[in-house]
């Protein structure tokens, strides 16, 4: 008897068990969990523990969504500034489900399609904002008020689908590559130009510097030469004074002293002189006074 009831026994209690199992669940601090009711929202659960509902997904079943941060990310995405260029934006946005009766309501729970709309409204939101600027303004400090209009005109889609942004950040701000390298061809044009005026300009102020340089130098050396003409002059005057006063002073000790200078400079390196014994230049070599001695002339012999 008792091996006859004892599979019917374990068939109940797996049963039990299956109903039992079917008929809790437990939401944890990363979750959050929507009760539904023939497709109806019952409740939302935001708590963490366990839960019960009516046995198997018939009736009751339960949508778990996770309420933790997650992120959008848009990459390569070309839009247009107010002067009809193009720049390249990458782009993320961290969000978190904080509604999940209408993130129920508005997309049905579907992750992928609450995403696909956030990313579309970025997008938008990225072409937007970046027409209404010029080309510089992406790449100054005008890109912080940019990232906070992108944000603002996002989040109101998002809190439809209870949904909220975080974070919004514009990661890259890039040129297309087909106009890169004009941009970088024109960019090296205008600092070659700059370049090349500066070097003009540089040529320009040394050659200013050079002829006012050269200017000083004239003038300083002109009046250099004046000083020494007039010191010059000065010498001579004053060595004419003296000339003046020795010979007045003693005339024959002058007349000696201007002939000793006169052999100095005329015999110096080996200098040859063809002149008469008896010349007037060498007339202090024959005395000190410069003057022929007396030759004495014999008596006339006496007449007997």
């Amino acid at each position: 008897m008792r091996t006859i009831a004892l599979p019917f026994v374990l068939i109940a209690i797996a049963v039990i068990a299956l109903i039992v199992y079917s008929s809790t669940f437990i939401v944890t601090e990363r979750d959050q969990a929507i009760q539904l009711r023939f497709g109806e929202i019952q409740r939302v659960i935001t708590e963490p523990g366990i839960y019960f509902k009516l046995p198997t997904n018939a009736v009751d079943s339960v949508q778990i969504i996770d309420r933790r941060l997650n992120t959008i990310e848009i990459d390569n995405n070309v839009v247009q500034v107010r002067d009809s260029r193009q720049y390249v934006v990458d782009a993320f946005a961290a969000y978190r489900i904080v509604n999940g009766r209408a993130f129920r309501e508005s997309v049905t729970g579907n992750m992928a399609v609450a995403e696909t709309r956030i990313r579309t409204r970025l997008d938008s939101a990225l072409r937007r904002v970046y027409g209404t600027r010029s080309f510089g303004d992406a790449l100054s400090e005008e890109r912080g008020a940019m990232m906070r209009e992108v944000a603002e005109f996002v989040r109101p889609e998002a809190a439809n689908l209870g949904i909220d942004i975080v974070e919004l950040r514009i990661r890259r701000t890039e040129l297309p590559n087909n106009v890169l390298e004009q941009t970088y061809d024109r960019m090296r044009s205008e600092r070659l130009a700059e370049a090349a005026e500066l070097r003009a300009e540089g040529t320009q102020e040394a050659a200013r510097i050079r002829a006012e340089a050269d200017r000083q130098a004239t003038v300083l050396l002109a009046e250099a030469r004046r000083d020494a003409d007039i010191l010059h002059g000065e010498g001579d005057a004053e060595r004419n004074r003296i000339f003046a006063e020795a010979y007045g002073a003693d005339r024959s000790f002058f007349e000696f002293y201007r002939s000793m200078q006169a052999y100095a400079s005329s015999l110096a390196s080996g200098t040859t002189m063809l002149l008469k014994p008896d010349s007037e230049f060498f007339r202090y070599f024959r005395g000190p006074t410069g003057s022929l001695p007396e030759v004495s002339t014999p008596a006339a012999a006496v007449q007997p």
